[in-house]
């Protein structure tokens, strides 16, 4: 849609570069078009830069991450100065990784602008571990409810991250994590290939999950001629004969996925789980390849339990789901697209758009 009135600018805060994170590739980065042809124009501002971002997850490089972070700092007060042209400011967990919301407050209280603050994980929990403790002291998680009350708008992944911003904004919208069907998502996997793969699909963080399924695979992988495929930043560390590994990579992420026949959503059952917004299984339905998933959260609307997939609470859930999706062609095939149709109609960009420009009025 054309106009001919000025057009109103969007400023993207963000904390990664563009085109390496799911949760801003599939967020926001997709709907720039969108934004474009209703009178939007928008800026994305990145905290690290792709320098830094490119030795974020290698061992050594202290004082380059060091500088890298110091930069990010110096590039947000850069951005305060010039945070007065913006008509709204999209701001996806938080402005800077650390400290605590000082940059959110002055945005939001000396500069009047209107936050629209969006989130897909149960941010405010401390979810560290041991190998990254100090985290729990330096990333402020209380911050994220003060940033809350003064956003203008909340933009919330689930139903669930929904009610909790409710406590403190009345104007939250849900908001899922869709994907482009007509652009990148528009194959259907052909049932018809072997060997059956088993896929999983996610970044290094939740390769922990992997742990709940493992002794299942072992056993599925002993008694058919299987392959699990795990797509990755990092490889799985499983005691699996049949894994196979493949890095993960924008360019060919789609061709990867579609090598799966079966997908896999295990999750622990508890509070950060339940802000998960289900992104692998709506990758997965949307190429027409049925899942199995742990029914927590999200994933309990995502999958109609014995149409589009499974729902597997125990260990032997897990194996009678997955040996029937492995022995039948014709079920996988169905259920596959029950899937797409799940997705073209709930999470799709197509769905979404007057959703997602909705939080731009």
């Amino acid at each position: 849609m054309q106009s001919d009135k000025k057009p109103k600018k969007i400023a993207f805060v963000v904390q990664l570069p563009k085109h390496v994170s799911p949760g801003q590739r599939f967020r926001f980065e997709q709907y720039e078009k969108l934004l474009s042809d209703n009178n939007f124009e928008v800026v994305t501002c990145s905290f690290l830069d792709e320098k830094t971002y490119r030795i974020l997850y290698k061992n050594g490089f202290l004082f380059k991450k060091i500088w890298g972070v110091v930069k990010g700092f110096i590039s947000r007060v850069g951005f305060l100065l010039t945070a007065h042209k913006y008509d709204f400011i999209f701001l996806q967990r938080e402005v800077a990784p650390i400290g605590p919301p000082i940059f959110e407050w002055f945005l939001a209280k000396i500069l009047k602008k209107k936050i629209v603050y969006d989130f897909d994980d149960a941010i405010w929990i401390a979810n560290t571990s041991a190998s990254n403790r100090l985290a729990r002291y330096v990333k402020c998680f209380w911050k994220i409810r003060y940033i809350s009350k003064w956003s203008y708008k909340i933009s919330a992944g689930n139903e669930y991250l929904a009610n909790w911003a409710s406590q403190y904004n009345r104007n939250v919208t849900i908001t899922p994590t869709c994907v482009d069907i007509v652009g990148r998502y528009n194959e259907i996997k052909d049932q018809n290939s072997k060997p059956i793969t088993i896929g999983w699909t996610g970044s290094h963080s939740t390769l922990k999950y992997l742990d709940l399924v493992a002794d299942i695979l072992k056993e599925l992988e002993e008694k058919y001629p299987i392959v699990f495929t795990v797509i990755c930043d990092k490889p799985a560390s499983l005691p699996l004969q049949s894994m196979h590994f493949i890095k993960w990579q924008e360019e060919s992420e789609i061709d990867d996925l579609l090598t799966f026949n079966i997908g896999i959503m295990p999750l622990q059952n508890d509070e950060w789980s339940e802000g998960k917004c289900g992104f692998k299984l709506i990758q997965y339905l949307s190429l027409g390849i049925p899942a199995a998933a742990s029914p927590v959260g999200i994933n309990k609307q995502i999958i109609d339990n014995g149409k589009n997939g499974y729902l597997c609470s125990s260990k032997d859930e897990w194996k009678a789901a997955l040996q029937k999706l492995i022995e039948d062609e014709m079920l996988r095939t169905s259920m596959g697209k029950e899937g797409r149709q799940k997705i073209e109609d709930n999470y799709s960009v197509q769905s979404n758009s007057k959703n997602f420009l909705s939080l731009f009025s």
